[in-house]
């Protein structure tokens, strides 16, 4: 099951949207490259197990 959440970018400060992927669990973490100025991004992601709700925190990938 996947759902989208907005991102903003550690370095530009751009929101950004990912694809995340609810099946892998409440509380991941992965790589990505920001959509705006292409510098990689740590996406730390939590779900709320009743609803669903999607957080997301950036830090840097030096």
């Amino acid at each position: 099951m996947q759902t989208t959440a907005e991102y903003y970018c550690a370095f530009c400060g751009e929101p950004s949207t990912t694809f995340v992927d609810l099946s892998a669990g409440n509380t991941q973490s992965y790589i990505e490259d920001c959509q705006v100025c292409c510098r990689p991004n740590i996406l730390y992601v939590s779900v709320d197990e009743d609803t669903l709700t999607v957080t997301i925190q950036t830090d840097y990938q030096e």
